[in-house]
């Protein structure tokens, strides 16, 4: 199982917010790329992140910081955040990310998520993110109609490989993973699924090990300290 800790990107500055919320905006440490580089001591190999300015206005906001991280940090970089269209996946596949997620427009035009597949196969990841099981869409400003097991299923046939799972809920909240959906994910479809939202320490990493979730993203429970990443780590090496 990987590990992928987390660094969410507001103004050029490390953030996190709680359940989605922008007005929770609380700056957890000073220098993304400083903050990579300790990631990658402590032996991670990969690294989440996202342009939180480029999910609400739907562009590519932070693009160059991204670019340079990628450059430097030698960390494998997925990346979401205002991604709508062929160009800007384009931009960042070229430019040393690793995979690019893809979130709201899976709801709102399933037809790019489609041609960016056919074209970037597993490069491509669906973030599917839910509000009482409703997929939430424009930096989770909005709720759609859309079940989350549907969308995951509907993504599946698309080609989809990837697919990250936060439940919005439990999202910044250090109160553990909502281990009941992932599990129902999961078992919906075939395709990878890494748990987001809520991880609060080691036994959160435990139980999602023995889920068989294919990778955990840690953000708050990193820079708050309630989880080791080290040990993250090797538990998720183990077996």
């Amino acid at each position: 199982m990987i590990i992928l800790p987390a660094i969410d990107i507001k103004n050029g500055q490390c953030v996190r917010l709680l359940k989605g919320d922008f007005n929770t905006v609380e700056q957890v440490a000073q220098d993304p790329f400083e903050t990579a580089r300790d990631f990658y001591n402590t032996g991670a190999k990969y690294l989440h992140m996202v342009d939180l300015d480029g999910a609400k206005d739907a562009k590519l906001v932070n693009k160059d910081l991204f670019v340079e991280l990628a450059k430097t940090s030698k960390l494998k970089i997925e990346l979401g955040g205002g991604i709508r269209d062929l160009n800007s996946v384009e931009y960042y596949l070229s430019n040393g990310i690793d995979k690019v997620i893809l979130g709201s427009v899976a709801v709102k035009n399933p037809d790019f998520v489609r041609e960016a597949v056919n074209e970037y196969k597993d490069k491509i990841i669906v973030g599917i993110d839910a509000k009482n099981e409703m997929v939430a869409t424009e930096g989770w400003l909005s709720t759609s109609n859309v079940h989350y097991l549907d969308l995951a299923k509907a993504m599946e046939k698309m080609g989809v490989k990837n697919i990250i799972f936060t439940d919005i809920s439990k999202d910044g909240t250090l109160s553990g993973a909502n281990f009941e959906q992932l599990d129902a994910i999961n078992k919906a479809v075939n395709c990878n699924i890494t748990a987001s939202g809520g991880i609060k320490d080691i036994n959160d990493i435990k139980v999602l090990k023995k889920l068989n979730m294919y990778g955990v993203i840690c953000g708050k429970s990193i820079y708050k300290g309630t989880l080791s990443l080290k040990e993250a780590l090797e538990v998720g090496k183990e077996g």
